[in-house]
């Protein structure tokens, strides 16, 4: 702990003061752009993989980067994307996945899980997921098994995201895009899923267009 208290002093001291009118803006309230919902993994630190500025990211974190399709009972995850959606108005939802997940190692060896009762029950969320890895996967390696379950992870979860009404109606009305990704720890490389060809792609090819005028202004900063 004295690790992390002295990171908050050294916060208020180095960096707080620089930046105070732009903490003075966001402590009368927050417009984010996008909802991540992603592992609680202590490995995914968010603001850095995309170096975003506090108020740019809505952050939901669980085991799994799991999305419970709707139902009548309400959880955190669920409430959490209704304000996010309904009440922020995010114009963005990225499902992130990452590497050498603890939780996809679980979903398919629930058996080992006799301790862990809530973890157990919370990743039957990613049931379909392991069954078709389980069904089209027999030629794989453990390690190409393993990353085939981290995608199909993601592709089921958001489409248990499309259940949610507010998410429907978002959609719908084009106020919304849907994104998975999946983040490789050691490669330090992002891969995004592409609808179109069922396929992940680098977020360097996937996003190529709309990237052009971030990338060029960044290039201008840095010349």
């Amino acid at each position: 702990m004295p690790k992390f208290a002295a990171g908050v002093v050294r916060f208020q001291r180095d960096v707080y003061p620089h930046k105070q009118e732009f903490y003075d803006t966001l402590s009368t309230g927050q417009a984010p752009e996008a909802l991540f919902i992603t592992c609680s993994d202590s490995r995914i630190e968010l603001g850095t993989l995309t170096q975003a500025q506090p108020g740019d990211l809505f952050v939901v974190r669980n085991a799994g980067n799991i999305v419970p399709p709707h139902s009548n009972s309400t959880g955190a995850t669920t409430a959490a994307i209704e304000f996010a959606v309904g009440a922020l108005k995010v114009s963005h939802i990225v499902i992130c996945g990452h590497t050498d997940c603890g939780a996809m190692k679980g979903a398919v060896a629930p058996d080992k899980l006799d301790s862990l009762p809530h973890v157990r029950a919370w990743l039957g969320y990613a049931r379909a997921a392991v069954e078709i890895v389980a069904a089209i996967g027999n030629d794989l390696t453990d390690q190409e098994r393993m990353l085939l379950l981290l995608e199909q992870n993601v592709i089921l979860q958001l489409q248990h995201l499309k259940t949610h009404p507010t998410v429907a109606v978002a959609l719908a009305t084009g106020s919304l895009q849907l994104h998975g990704w999946v983040y490789d720890i050691k490669a330090g490389e992002v891969y995004a899923y592409d609808e179109e060809i069922g396929d992940f792609k680098p977020v360097s090819e996937r996003y190529a267009e709309q990237m052009k005028e971030f990338l060029s202004a960044d290039l201008h900063d840095h010349g």
